[in-house]
């Protein structure tokens, strides 16, 4: 049975931080760490969605690396089976592992393990990658596999969200630096024109001219005006 109180102040911790700057690496780190003390397993893993397949994103403790790579290089285990159905995948014992997965359960008792359960990362209808669990022996009660997915889907959550950050943040960059274009651009064209004697949408059209003839980009051209003395 998995632990409530740890449960509950992972839930607490979770939403104090969301809104917070934080490192998705160590939440994936987290994440896994959690869910074993959590659920009292021998380790945790995670997989993260790559190229239509899943890769190894962390895995503890360091001895069951074996099992997340064979998955990532393979692309066969039951990791890969929640990402690709996105739905829970469990096997109890020995048994059910050499009966789905041969030299993956071979592997996966030489590290000591008999028990593997794997819940799909997911949120919104997508899903993002696998949440792989270990254990000597294990029934999987329901209870410990709703309380992973919770934590799996906290885990979603942030990645989500730091998504969203950074398309925000590259978004805030691109205007900047057009509003910064734009104001080169303007100095350009109001020295070209007096330069010239002739309007500011000429002077513009006689930019615009060069760089194409020269393949630069209209924000160079107007930076050389404006800075090195260039004249058109």
């Amino acid at each position: 049975m998995y632990d409530h109180d740890l449960f509950v102040k992972t839930l607490s911790d979770f939403v104090r931080t969301l809104v917070e700057p934080y490192d998705t690496d160590a939440v994936l780190d987290d994440l896994a760490t959690t869910v074993r003390e959590t659920l009292h397993l021998t380790g945790a893993g995670v997989s993260l969605a790559d190229d239509g397949g899943i890769r190894r994103a962390t895995v503890i403790p360091p001895h069951l690396v074996p099992l997340e790579d064979y998955q990532q290089e393979h692309q066969t285990g039951p990791s890969v089976d929640a990402f690709r159905t996105s739905r829970p995948v469990v096997a109890s014992g020995p048994d059910e592992l050499r009966a789905r997965w041969p030299r993956y359960a071979e592997l996966a008792l030489e590290c000591g393990t008999a028990a593997v359960a794997a819940l799909p990362l997911a949120l919104g209808g997508k899903t993002f990658g696998a949440l792989s669990m270990y254990a000597d022996r294990r029934d999987w009660p329901e209870p410990d596999l709703t309380a992973a997915a919770l934590l799996g889907e906290m885990a979603a959550a942030y990645l989500v969200h730091e998504s969203v950050h950074q398309q925000q943040q590259q978004l805030a960059s691109q205007l900047t630096q057009a509003l910064r274009s734009r104001i080169v651009i303007e100095q350009a064209k109001g020295i070209l024109a007096e330069a010239n004697g002739e309007t500011v949408e000429h002077a513009f059209e006689r930019i615009r001219s060069h760089a194409r003839s020269h393949s630069v980009k209209v924000r160079d051209v107007s930076e050389a005006i404006v800075r090195m003395g260039l004249r058109l």
